[in-house]
């Protein structure tokens, strides 16, 4: 039976907080009480949708048991693990506020300070993202978060200090106008950004707890490559020629010239060529040159086929059109 929270009190919820977990039995309680305790608080219709990312422990279970009780709540439970972005965007379609709260369980953020974030998001920013001070996981998992958020600082020019801190609160439309695949969750803030949305970050608690560190050297290559993804699809997804052009010109021209010099020197007799692995490198760096802009030359044919179904402007606003 539904405790007093009715299902009228959630109708139109105002807020939706969007929490992924994978396998945290001990702590979903703890997560449940803080983060209803404290919109409650807030003074805001809310709803709040827990996403059971394939747990094999007993995360499932304990996050019925409170659905049954709380009207507010819903429970999703993917069939295997599919990921923070996939579960997002299946969040997202669930819920139904205007504002959206996202965390990931796995971070242990106190969501207590959430209101901090809600209040920024109010200043006039489309997007707040939280920023874990202090940090409580370990010194390795510090590292290496300090070094990707350097990295991906300097690429951007958005001047946030914890990109991937797994907490952030936004508008709804922002959320729908980003595509969420893969570990592109890590890369909201920048996606939006890119939208023209205003972005801000806010400081917020971090529990103490176990975490999960990042050791093995797959993860770190799998970020690099996530960095480079962000880049292309902010910059080039609609012109990739622009970037594949760019980059197999300088190897035709590199490749260009090695073999011109080596066609001189065998003109002027200076010896011979046949056998030299610089031939085999200026050959080599040709092909990659020309299928590199004949792969760019591809994706151009592609995008402008769909272009019609494709919308990469975003507008804000509107004034004096009547939509008759």
């Amino acid at each position: 039976m539904k405790s007093q929270h009715t299902t009228e009190s959630v109708k139109f919820p105002k807020i939706s907080a969007i929490v992924t977990l994978l396998n945290l039995e001990d702590s979903v309680e703890q997560i449940y009480s803080s983060l209803s305790q404290t919109l409650e608080a807030y003074g805001e219709d809310f709803e709040i949708v827990f996403i059971d990312d394939g747990s094999v422990d007993g995360t499932f279970t304990k996050l019925s048991q409170i659905a049954d009780k709380d009207a507010r709540t819903k429970v999703i439970k993917m069939r295997s693990t599919f990921g923070e972005a996939s579960a997002v965007d299946a969040g997202l379609k669930a819920t139904r506020g205007d504002i959206i709260i996202y965390f990931t369980g796995r971070v242990r953020i106190d969501p207590k300070d959430i209101p901090a974030l809600l209040q920024k998001l109010k200043a006039g920013n489309d997007l707040v993202i939280g920023w874990r001070s202090p940090r409580r996981d370990s010194r390795l998992n510090q590292v290496v978060s300090k070094l990707f958020n350097y990295i991906v600082r300097n690429i951007s020019k958005l001047k946030l200090h914890d990109v991937n801190s797994g907490i952030l609160v936004t508008k709804r439309s922002v959320l729908e106008r980003i595509p969420l695949y893969g570990n592109l969750n890590n890369f909201i803030p920048l996606l939006a950004s890119r939208q023209g949305y205003n972005v801000a970050e806010e400081k917020i608690g971090q529990l103490a707890g176990t975490f999960r560190q990042s050791r093995y050297v797959k993860e770190y290559l799998q970020r690099f490559l996530d960095i480079i993804t962000v880049i292309f699809l902010s910059n080039y997804s609609k012109k990739p020629l622009h970037f594949l052009g760019f980059v197999g010109a300088i190897f035709v021209i590199v490749g260009l010239g090695i073999n011109i010099y080596l066609f001189i020197y065998r003109i002027f007799q200076f010896g011979g060529i046949a056998g030299r692995p610089l031939l085999l490198l200026g050959v080599l760096l040709l092909m990659i040159g020309i299928q590199m802009i004949s792969i760019g030359l591809i994706g151009e044919m592609i995008i402008f086929t769909h272009a019609g179904e494709i919308k990469e402007y975003n507008i804000e606003k509107i004034i004096g059109y009547s939509g008759e």
